[in-house]
């Protein structure tokens, strides 16, 4: 199946780029993509509100989050296949990558039927599995059977993101992903100014989603040429290949599951849609600040396995301690801005309809302080996980996602929607604070206290100087978004001017300066070839 010269040969050419280089370009088109999805998001929103109103908005927000549970069915292969593509790739052997495709697009193919079976089951129990009149219910019925749709598509198509993954050619889906979002929105847009309302909604931006599934087919063998799909691929072999990476990252997807999207579900059995509409702008707020601020440690997985294969400590100890430091000050100003600055940033950006979700605002108060321990914590999961302590991560992360379940379920009857936050920050905090990342620290041989100095208290006290400055500005501005940006920005500012200048040493700092000189040359000398 190898073909000579040509386009087989164009398939490695980006062996040949440089590691910095790549690096740079998917990380910097991931944040482009994040960063697009987050501003249409934030821009969406109220407009979605208004023109469907707080309780077909909730009961869509439900649906949605109801189809995100489903990407578990996936059984953690979708991870390895992104592992087990690049290591092919690396040996240059397209016979394994195209029996790794096949098999793993026939798995998924069959995995789409069964995770829309289960579509179905929910969506004719609507009424009996939560709080909704019937008329939600019979509407509701329609939004899950045609989202559905996309759910078990994905499925199948995922094989063809995984292939330009394993090439390394994130951002060839980093830009299809920032197109998609565009024309999504605005057929969103087009759709409710029209006067249509949620089933007509749905059914288009479900047609674009579709749509763009075969334009991920076209990347992947632009990609790959030599990509070949066929039943006689399939190989029993590759599948008990896979499967042995794939178990622990089923168990890590459902623990993430539990821990990060089970709330608004719980709030809808609880309380109903109409609740689960309040809830939905602290959410949007905090995974869209997760995702932006926690793209570092994808980047440090494979420097951490190489170190550790290598047995090079010293490497593995500055991971850990510089990533945690870095992720701590990506994070840390953006959450205390949200802490100081929830009240009027939800006011100026919901306007009207900021009365009817007013609930939200101690939703992101305190999940701002889940989300930057998390963000925090984050280069320790990784390094567990990359230096042979994935089984711990695993496991951890499970009891970590059914406490919150359970604590959620439990607060919410007496504290409501600050009940089920708090539910999913205590477990959060504990097993980072008291088990991860002292693992981490011990798996590298570094003590806690050490680590904490040179990493955590660098990166949080010049919070407590922007904290103080945010209290008294808040209340002086106009209370308009773009104060609000304003005042964020200048507790910004002040953030990284402390941390840069202070709170770091000498060494740290122009250590800092070299690496962002030599990503920046390197990139302008060697760029990244084309497809």
């Amino acid at each position: 199946m190898t073909a000579p010269g040509g386009e087989q040969d164009g398939a490695w050419a980006d062996v040949r780029d440089g590691q910095l280089v790549t690096v740079a370009r998917n990380v910097g088109t991931r944040y482009l993509a994040m960063a697009v999805e987050t501003v249409l998001g934030l821009v969406m929103l109220p407009f979605n509100l208004s023109h469907l109103g707080q309780s077909e908005y909730g009961l869509w927000v439900l649906m949605g989050s109801l189809t995100a549970h489903f990407s578990t069915l996936e059984l953690g292969y979708g991870s390895g296949l992104v592992k087990f593509v690049a290591h092919y790739r690396a040996q240059r052997d397209p016979r394994a990558l195209n029996e790794i495709a096949s098999t793993l697009f026939f798995v998924f193919s069959g995995l789409g039927v069964v995770a829309y079976s289960v579509v179905l089951g929910v969506a004719f129990n609507l009424d009996h599995l939560f709080k909704i009149t019937p008329e939600q219910a019979h509407t509701g019925q329609w939004v899950l059977m045609i989202i559905g749709i996309y759910v078990a598509l994905n499925f199948a198509f995922s094989v063809y993101g995984g292939i330009i993954s394993g090439f390394q050619r994130y951002d060839v889906n980093n830009a299809q992903s920032i197109i998609t979002s565009v024309v999504i929105a605005l057929t969103n847009v087009m759709v409710l100014s029209a006067g249509y309302g949620l089933i007509t909604l749905v059914a288009t931006t479900t047609s674009v989603r579709v749509l763009s599934y075969f334009i991920y087919r076209r990347n992947a063998f632009r990609v790959f040429p030599a990509l070949q799909i066929r039943p006689s691929l399939f190989r029993r072999s590759r599948l008990r290949e896979v499967t042995g990476f794939s178990i622990y990252a089923t168990i890590i997807d459902w623990a993430n599951k539990l821990n990060y999207q089970m709330d608004q579900v719980v709030i809808g059995v609880f309380l109903g849609s109409a609740w689960v509409a309040v809830w939905a702008p602290a959410e949007r707020i905090i995974s869209g600040v997760q995702r932006l601020t926690n793209q570092l440690n994808g980047v440090l997985f494979p420097t951490i396995v190489d170190s550790d294969a290598a047995r090079r400590r010293e490497r593995l100890q500055q991971i850990l301690l510089q990533g945690t430091r870095l992720s701590l000050a990506m994070v840390v100003p953006v959450g205390v801005t949200l802490m100081m600055l929830a009240d009027p940033l939800v006011h100026a950006w919901l306007g009207r309809n900021a009365s009817k979700v007013a609930g939200c605002i101690p939703v992101i108060q305190i999940l701002a302080v889940a989300v930057t321990i998390r963000v925090g914590n984050a280069t320790g999961n990784t390094l567990l996980k990359g230096a042979g302590k994935h089984r711990l991560v695993a496991w951890v992360n499970l009891g970590t996602g059914v406490v919150n379940a359970v604590l959620s379920i439990l607060l919410i009857h007496t504290f409501g929607l600050t009940g089920v936050a708090w539910g999913t920050l205590i477990p959060i905090a504990f097993s980072a604070i008291f088990i991860l990342f002292p693992s981490a620290c011990r798996r590298v041989g570094v003590p806690v206290s050490s680590a904490v100095i040179q990493s955590v208290v660098p990166a949080v006290w010049p919070a407590f100087v922007v904290a103080g400055l945010l209290a008294v500005t808040r209340h002086i501005s106009s209370g308009t978004l773009l104060a609000v940006a304003f005042q964020a920005a200048l507790g910004g500012v002040v953030y990284l001017a402390l941390f840069f200048t202070v709170a770091i040493g000498k060494r740290d700092r122009a250590d800092y300066v070299a690496k962002v000189a030599q990503v920046t040359r390197r990139r302008r000398l060697q760029p990244a070839g084309g497809l």
